[in-house]
């Protein structure tokens, strides 16, 4: 990509709850020749959050502030200026599918934090083969959902070819704590409009661990027993009782994606699998439950009339003070692709304090400076086109453990 742009790097949608804590991210830590711009469809609001942002580090110039509407001809001028753009405008399904477009056709990096995998498979194939052609590197998915598990699953694959020489043929994931002061107005009001917007169909869709892939699943993948599926729980060594997990579906899907875009890494048998621990199997089946039937109940239009009676406005969230003890664990297990009757595995765990929208923040605006630093790599890798955290490799994992999310891999020894 040319380097004449003139900024390195613009983030559409600072006035968010989101957007605004990826801002102050990158004002208290990152480079202060940053060339960088804060874009939004009101340029008084956007004005607003530029004065917080001074006020948390007065002596770093001031990022350039734009007024963009969601329109064609805007967001091609603004990619044209830029060489990363992090987008934070959601519901994304509703609001962002002509930024993207607009990264593709200019050969624009683009990032952002959706977890909506129904649009992310839209946008993969209206978007995929132009952006590979023009060279941009699109990356949605790089928040909470999806990125922890996709990068989990990255490092505990390359333990597993560094240390055992072989492929990867399944990791088991699981959500091993979770604390957290609650959920975004953004998050909420983009989960019930994907209801509003879309069929049961489409829904249903999104749902297979394959619909994200860059190629048909393996011939061989493990199943589970009817037990399991009726009652969403099941017991894995080393990681404990396991229930079905709300965010699996996003983070299987995007998992599976990296494993297809790289199957000379990961190895043509894999398969990913995501859960939440609990303490024991009736909390489990009372979880599991739970979540069908808010999942059921949330497809009638009445009953998202109420909940949304209920839920913070977009634009809000949980108070920081509120968020001082969250907590994410993320605990898996890798088992190497061997021709043996017990296969070697590899544990690996990834955890971060802090509010979740906080380290969402993070991840986004660390995968920013990961392309930007290791452009000319990441294209490499990655093949370019609509592509997934994990093909940011090391330099990515290097630095969000500066950034306070820590990673760890070990082989065990039975």
């Amino acid at each position: 990509m040319e380097t004449t742009r003139k900024f390195d790097l613009v983030l559409l949608g600072p006035t968010g709850y989101t957007g605004k804590l990826c801002a102050e991210h990158i004002v208290k830590s990152f480079p202060t020749n940053l060339k960088w711009a804060l874009a939004g469809r009101s340029l008084q609001k956007v004005e607003n959050v530029a004065k917080e942002l001074k006020a948390l580090n007065p002596d770093r110039s001031e990022p350039e502030l734009l007024g963009v509407q969601l329109n064609s001809t805007e967001l091609q001028d603004l990619a044209k200026s830029t060489r990363v753009l992090l987008n934070c405008v959601g519901p994304y399904h509703l609001h962002s599918t002509p930024v993207v477009e607009a990264c593709a056709s200019n050969g624009t990096h683009y990032l952002d934090v959706t977890g909506e995998t129904p649009w992310i498979k839209s946008l993969i194939e209206k978007y995929h083969e132009t952006a590979k052609a023009n060279g941009a590197i699109i990356i949605p998915s790089v928040g909470v959902e999806s990125a922890p598990a996709d990068m989990l699953a990255w490092t505990l694959v390359k333990r597993v070819r560094e240390d055992l020489s072989c492929d990867t043929k399944e990791i088991t994931c699981a959500i091993n704590e979770l604390k957290s002061s609650g959920a975004s107005g953004g998050t909420l009001a983009t989960v019930l409009t994907m209801l509003d917007t879309l069929s049961v169909k489409d829904l249903l869709k999104a749902t297979s661990p394959f619909s994200l892939a860059a190629s048909p699943p393996p011939k061989s993948i493990p199943r589970e027993s009817i037990a399991e599926k009726l009652l969403g729980v099941r017991s894995v060594r080393d990681i404990g009782t396991l229930a079905t997990s709300p965010t699996a579906i996003a983070d299987i899907t995007v998992v599976h994606r990296s494993s297809t875009l790289m199957p000379e890494f990961y190895g043509p048998r894999f398969y990913f699998r995501q859960f939440i621990r609990v303490r024991n199997v009736l909390i489990g089946v009372a979880l599991h439950f739970a979540f069908v039937v808010g999942l059921f109940s949330l497809l009638l239009s009445p009953v998202r009339w109420l909940a949304r009676q209920y839920v913070y406005a977009p634009g809000s969230g949980p108070r920081m003070e509120d968020s001082v003890n969250d907590r994410l664990e993320y605990r898996a297990i890798a088992t190497a692709d061997e021709n043996s009757p017990s296969p070697k595995r590899v544990l690996g765990t990834m955890r971060f304090q802090g509010t979740m929208y906080v380290f969402t923040g993070i991840l986004l605006a660390e995968a920013a400076m990961t392309i930007l630093e290791n452009e000319e790599k990441v294209k490499k890798v990655s093949r370019c086109g609509l592509v997934t955290p994990a093909t940011l490799g090391q330099d990515y994992v290097d630095r969000l453990e500066k950034a306070g999310c820590h990673f760890e891999t070990q082989v065990f020894e039975y």
